[in-house]
């Protein structure tokens, strides 16, 4: 579709025959004129309120923002200056306890888009439910995952209510099947990482004169490659001590900096257009990350630097200056949305609106990480104000297993100072050749997550509560991650990835794909 083209909406018109006979009471006399008269203007007057109302409710804008982690001077960062985030941060709030529901992408935006945790609704598996990939088509045996009756996606409840829909750049990356037709009014006509339709106006151009907006813009962040320019040295950027302090290390955390001040400026091109085009002061705003950036430790896991992230809100019935250490989880970011829309929260929504008047804080927040690409894991993480419990379920393989990564330069050094014996007792607890089924980490006073406490005695109570605490909360929402995949997802995968897939879960099905590679 291209840029130009509006996608038409279905109108449940009336139709039928124009006339209409009006009973009177006999000792009542009324013309006929005079009754259409009354109620063309009463209609014209509930048209009016409609449309006033409409204008009221605000526009709302995601501003996505792809493989980020939150290295931003709003949340105290030195090596770079990011005042384009800073302002959006210091005109609204500040949340310093986000937490996505995965940390790797098409888990934590399917989750967001419903408003329910991936393991709630077996959409949990990385780049699952997908009859083609990366244009290869998977051939009629696949894991054709569906929705639940009844549970859409928010871009389609927000169309459904009267707002514009749009996605600048295109990205949504959902593990069900969808139908961007369905979802959006607007989609760029080339598919690339925003913001350029959105600043030319483009985005909201076709709206109707008051219509409100839902719309997301996805930016490139951790992913801009040479786009962002190289700028910082990386002689002065800080190693976190569960990485080995190399050259290939300090390179790549440079460069997210770079990525982050290119970020910045996009951000305010964003603000720009939007004050451009008198749209600033009735948006509504939620910029955040979808999980932390490349490298091992952060990438996929769920350690913080995985899933602990930044958001900041900003706009109409906000106030400005606000930090909030609560914790907020992103399947919380919907509801959001629906009340400051003033539509109805659907019951399949886990999340909460945080932002509502008398919201009370969550104990706790819960993340999961499943198979990604060809690497099958399975951990579960349980956040609460001061600390994180982890429980690693496939204990028979590392951390490090075979992965997508494997190629990059700093994996293969990290594999051979593995080898060699050269990580420090630290950086075994991630590349070492095995880990412990459960992990306990006092937040508060080791953020980096490095002391294991699950096995000291001073800690039993804790260590048991977080148990409980998971525990109840994987028989309440019938985590389905649990249980292997199914013989048509794992089989999609063989197909995608081929000798990749070493775990040996694939090994029940390796014959189906020999089976139809011989026929």
């Amino acid at each position: 579709m291209a840029a130009s083209q509006v996608r038409p909406r279905n109108e449940n018109l009336p139709t039928g025959d124009p006339c209409v006979a009006f009973a009177c009471p006999a000792n009542l006399t009324v013309s006929f004129s005079t009754a259409v008269k009354k109620i063309v203007s009463m209609l014209g007057l509930l048209l009016a309120l409609g449309q006033a109302q409409a204008g009221e409710r605000p526009n709302i804008l995601w501003i996505y923002l792809e493989d980020v982690s939150g290295w931003f001077g709003c949340y105290g960062d030195q090596v770079i200056k990011t005042p384009n985030i800073d302002r959006l941060a210091a005109g609204g709030i500040r949340f310093d306890r986000f937490y996505t529901p995965a940390g790797v992408c098409s888990a934590t935006r399917s989750a967001i888009i419903v408003g329910a945790m991936q393991t709630s609704l077996g959409i949990h598996n990385h780049r699952s439910g997908r009859a083609n990939f990366r244009g290869k088509n998977l051939g009629p045996v696949f894991d054709d995952i569906r929705l639940p009756k009844g549970v859409r996606t928010l871009p389609e409840m927000f169309r459904a209510a009267g707002y514009w829909t749009f996605n600048e750049g295109g990205k949504d990356d959902y593990n069900f099947k969808h139908d961007t037709n369905v979802m959006y009014d607007f989609l760029p006509s080339k598919r690339g990482w925003g913001p350029a339709a959105l600043v030319a106006g483009k985005c909201w151009k076709g709206r109707k004169k008051g219509q409100p907006f839902f719309g997301q813009v996805q930016l490139g962040g951790g992913k801009l490659g040479r786009r962002a320019p190289k700028v910082i040295d990386s002689a002065k950027v800080p190693v976190p001590p569960y990485y080995p302090d190399i050259p290939l290390v300090r390179e790549e955390i440079s460069h997210h900096y770079d990525c982050l001040l290119k970020t910045d400026e996009q951000i305010g091109q964003i603000i720009a257009a939007l004050k451009r085009d008198g749209l600033y002061e009735n948006t509504l705003i939620f910029c955040f990350s979808d999980h932390g950036y490349k490298l091992h430790r952060h990438k996929q896991f769920l350690y913080e630097g995985g899933i602990q992230m930044p958001m900041m809100v900003a706009g109409p019935g906000v106030t400005a200056g606000q930090i909030r250490k609560d914790l907020i989880s992103g399947i919380d970011i919907a509801p959001a949305c629906l009340a400051a829309a003033g539509i109805e929260i659907p019951k399949h929504m886990e999340g909460t609106d945080f932002l509502a008047k008398g919201y009370t804080k969550q104990k706790f927040v819960v993340a999961a990480r499943d198979r990604c690409d060809y690497t099958i894991e399975r951990i579960r993480a349980v956040v609460t104000p001061q600390f994180k419990y982890l429980r690693n379920y496939l204990t028979d393989r590392p951390f490090m297993q075979p992965s997508y990564k494997d190629p990059w330069p700093v994996s293969k050094k990290f594999r051979e100072m593995m080898a060699k014996g050269q990580m420090n007792e630290t950086q075994l607890i991630f590349f070492g050749p095995k880990k412990e089924p459960e992990e306990l980490y006092d937040l508060a006073n080791d953020p980096h997550e490095i002391h294991n406490l699950a096995n000291h005695p001073k800690f039993i109570k804790q260590l048991q509560h977080h148990r409980r605490l998971l525990d109840g909360w994987i028989k309440e929402t019938s985590d389905q991650g649990l249980k292997t995949e199914s013989d048509p997802g794992l089989l999609a995968v063989l197909k995608r990835w081929g000798a990749k897939c070493v775990n040996p879960e694939y090994d029940r099905v390796r014959h189906l794909l020999q089976a139809k590679k011989t026929e």
